[in-house]
């Protein structure tokens, strides 16, 4: 498969100098100001001249609105990964569902035993982020009521409570090279991110192909894995010379040629988001209002001529559980990426503090759904009217209180914010949709994945 039909993202890659703290900060709003959709940082936790990277997330999420926001990539072996999970779910929830991770298995290992943290060999590092994978889809998985035993012999937990839930499903991007990760990433990963400077021609697709085989060989749609690429180079005026090999080293030439580069990348080798590597503001401007809009439009009707399916994907599980009778490809377009049905990984509601409008976000590839404060209100009353942990009065004022708030104008695509709230018990909700029993409506929210199908 050359084109996986992924909604096209660009984003930067930024150093977290300890020396100047607020040009990095400045460089993570100016992603936003200028159209980028993602900002991400290196994780070198060893490095005395760095920022920590998570402290810094923290941060630069409080300073913007849109972006969403990842280590590239955090360094496992120095973040437990119970820990990495609550900390990457807590960032998502104050963001309202901003937060991706990037997922290593470890490198520079001199510096991490420095820093306490165990030198592990090549295959131990990758079987240490297999247990780390699970361990945090596990934490992840509030809606399991059980305690969470997972991992093996270098992450594990024996008996941790679960969650919290993100707000949305964060993506996991593995940064992968060799078969063994590569194969990894297509059975448990929802997104690959290799560096082009690492990367040989050819490297592109022959990784592409052992991902894809492992994804199905785990029961997946190969489209559930989003590729992304950290790209770097030097943009030179119009008519000076250009020169890169395609799919390996650094974009060197005017706009037009790193236009030509990133459109054969997307065509052909199916990368669906783009991360430039540069602390130059000048640089991420002209990435982010001419490189980006170009791209998208010579894609867009590369994939409108040839036919190519875009949009969400669904996996193989969920499309088993869907019921005979319902047309579940007719939803209206504006409506498919809201849209869930069982099978679906699902978010929590929350309203967002700072978007102007609560319709879905898109970043990545993974689907931000968001209701309004009026409406979570009323459903919250809903569940304590059917408990009977509050009487009426207090009910009524909660609502007002809700209606009173800004937030509550605002209104998910497919809701009313004056429907009459449903008096069904939440846990017959979930077992009818895990039953694929429940029509697909766009806002519903159906049970997250298990531990055990998380990946699949």
């Amino acid at each position: 498969m050359s084109d996986y039909g992924h909604d096209l993202v660009f984003g930067s890659f930024l150093t977290p100098q300890a020396g100047s703290p607020d040009d990095v900060v400045g460089l993570a709003v100016l992603s936003e100001e200028v159209g980028l959709d993602l900002v991400t940082f290196q994780d070198h936790p060893y490095n005395a001249g760095f920022l920590d990277t998570w402290t810094l997330l923290s941060f630069a999420a409080a300073r913007t609105e849109r972006v969403h926001l990842s280590p590239n990539v955090a360094n496992l072996p120095l973040r437990p990964p119970a820990v990495l999970a609550r900390a990457a779910a807590s960032l998502d929830l104050l963001s309202h569902g901003r937060a991706e991770l990037g997922l290593g298995s470890g490198a520079f290992w001199d510096g991490v035993a420095a820093m306490g943290g165990t030198r592990l060999t090549p295959g131990e590092g990758v079987d240490a982020l297999e247990e780390a994978i699970d361990v945090i889809r596990g934490i992840w998985d509030a809606d399991d009521r059980t305690v969470l035993r997972a991992g093996g012999e270098h992450h594990h937990v024996a008996g941790a409570r679960r969650g919290p839930r993100p707000d949305h499903a964060i993506g996991l991007w593995l940064g992968a090279y060799k078969p063994r990760m590569l194969r990894l990433t297509g059975s448990r990963a929802d997104g690959w991110l290799p560096s082009m400077g690492y990367l040989q021609p050819g490297d592109l697709a022959r990784g592409n192909a052992v991902i894809d085989e492992a994804a199905q060989a785990a029961g997946r749609d190969p489209r559930e894995v989003r590729r992304l690429l950290n790209v770097n180079g030097r943009f030179r005026p119009d008519g000076a010379g250009s020169g890169t090999t395609h799919g390996g080293g650094a974009i060197d030439g005017p706009v037009a040629h790193w236009v030509d580069e990133l459109v054969q990348l997307a065509l052909e080798d199916g990368v669906g988001t783009f991360i430039l590597g540069s602390d130059d503001p000048h640089d991420l401007t002209i990435f982010a209002q001419e490189v980006a809009p170009a791209v998208r439009e010579q894609v867009a009707a590369e994939r409108a001529s040839s036919g190519t399916a875009t949009g969400p994907v669904r996996s193989p599980r969920a499309l088993a559980l869907r019921s005979a009778g319902i047309d579940y490809d007719a939803i209206p377009a504006r409506l498919r990426d809201a849209a869930v049905e069982p099978g679906t990984a699902t978010t929590r509601t929350s309203a967002p503090a700072t978007s102007a409008a609560a319709t879905p976000a898109s970043c990545c590839g993974r689907t931000t759904r968001r209701t309004s404060s009026r409406a979570s209100a009323s459903r919250a009353s809903s569940r304590r009217a059917a408990r009977g942990t509050a009487p009426a009065a207090s009910r009524s004022r909660s609502a007002a209180a809700a209606t009173a708030s800004p937030g509550c104008r605002r209104t998910t695509a497919g809701s009313s914010s004056t429907s009459r709230p449903s008096t069904r018990s939440p846990s017959s909700t979930r077992r009818r949709a895990a039953s694929g029993s429940v029509p697909v409506r766009p806002g519903a929210t159906w049970p997250r994945r298990s531990p055990s199908t998380a990946g699949a």
